[in-house]
């Protein structure tokens, strides 16, 4: 059974760092991992993906101050999270895709709460 588990997150100011990390278990090798938001009220988002091959994906809001990088061999993936914002506040979901004889399985973590104050 695969499994998600994240850490990091926390309170910060604008202006700060933090760092999240996901760790997927019960599986030798994922796909795709990612990051996904929501916030209060409004629909989860893509944040960013990398495939297995290192290909990267961000969303416009956050390039040049967020950086996702995996360790493919620990089946792990972070988010270093630079210049943040208050509207980056949000709960942060891991996400990983996995393809099995065509067929796609989509997993997601618990999520964890990120909160910028201004």
């Amino acid at each position: 059974q695969v499994q998600l588990v994240e850490s990091g997150g926390g309170l910060v100011q604008a202006g700060g760092s933090l760092r999240l990390s996901c760790a997927a278990s019960g599986s030798d090798s994922m796909n795709a991992m990612g990051w996904y938001r929501q916030a209060s009220g409004k629909q989860r988002e893509l944040v960013a993906t990398i495939t297995a091959g290192g290909s990267t994906n961000y969303a416009d809001s956050v390039k040049g101050r967020f950086t996702i990088s995996r360790d493919n061999a620990k089946n792990l993936v972070n988010l270093e999270m630079n210049s943040l914002k208050p509207e980056d506040t949000a709960v942060y979901y891991c996400n990983a895709v996995r393809i099995v004889r065509g067929i796609r399985y989509l997993y997601w973590g618990q999520g964890t709460q990120v909160t910028v104050s201004s």
